[in-house]
């Protein structure tokens, strides 16, 4: 009974968050809910490119309810170098005490890594074995969000590149076109139709502030140049990631 209301719930939140999805995804997920009971309200679920991709959350939770016995991870010394920031690591999942282990891979460096976590790619890496690992004990063919580097280009792409003049915060300035850099939000937010208040926890979050009154003109800059760059990308990703800062009543059924 619960897995069917697992289902329901999830097909009810694919169709409200990414509009037209077709049939087979929505089949996709259903048979994706029955088999492994992953819910798109606990973010276990991300929908991109047309393709369903389980997550890291994800696959912590079904090992969990799975009662998984452990999992040892250690890095692989032949396939690190500090100095480049690349690092590589082995994942073995026991499902039991005495099972022999299902094992996997997972490698990480500043090229295949979304630019919001450079500095981080030990971390992403060892994510990434676990993912593997997890994915090999449980039998899930749906690769994770985490082993593709979703939500990343190129390291550094022509958008990038081209900050935004300066300019202040409030909006009191204007760049060489006329447009300030909270007009440009705005143009965003309208062009491909995002939640205002969701944005604005996201871009408080990108910025690593309390308030958005406390995020410096380069900050913001930036956050509106990711923003733009990612809504043209991979508009479903960033609505997923928006949804997430969504309040507990708001992700309610």
């Amino acid at each position: 009974m619960k897995i069917k209301g697992t289902v329901r719930l999830n097909l009810r939140w694919a169709r409200k968050l990414w509009c037209g999805i077709s049939p087979i995804s929505l089949t996709a997920l259903k048979q994706a809910s029955e088999l492994y009971n992953f819910s798109i309200t606990m973010g276990d679920l991300l929908y991109m490119n047309g393709g369903w991709y389980v997550t890291h959350v994800g696959l912590l939770r079904l090992a969990h309810r799975k009662a998984c016995a452990g999992i040892r991870v250690e890095a692989v010394p032949a396939f690190c170098d500090v100095a480049a920031s690349k690092w590589a690591f082995k994942a073995t999942v026991f499902k039991s005490h005495s099972c022999r282990g299902f094992v996997g891979y997972g490698d990480a460096n500043p090229s295949n890594v979304s630019l919001l976590v450079h500095g981080a790619e030990m971390r992403v890496a060892e994510t990434r074995a676990v993912n593997r690992a997890l994915r090999k004990a449980y039998g899930i063919g749906i690769c994770s969000v985490e082993e593709i580097g979703s939500f990343a280009g190129p390291v550094k792409t022509e958008r990038e590149t081209r900050k935004l003049p300066p300019q202040p915060v409030n909006g009191n300035g204007s760049n060489g076109n006329g447009t300030r850099v909270r007009d440009r939000l705005c143009q965003i937010i309208r062009q491909h139709q995002l939640d205002a208040t969701l944005v604005k926890s996201y871009a408080v979050d990108f910025c690593g502030t309390k308030t958005l009154r406390e995020a410096t003109r380069d900050q913001v800059e930036n956050f509106v140049v990711h923003l733009a760059d990612w809504a043209e990308k991979d508009r479903n990703a960033l609505l997923c990631q928006l949804n997430s800062y969504m309040r507990p009543q708001e992700g309610a059924a």
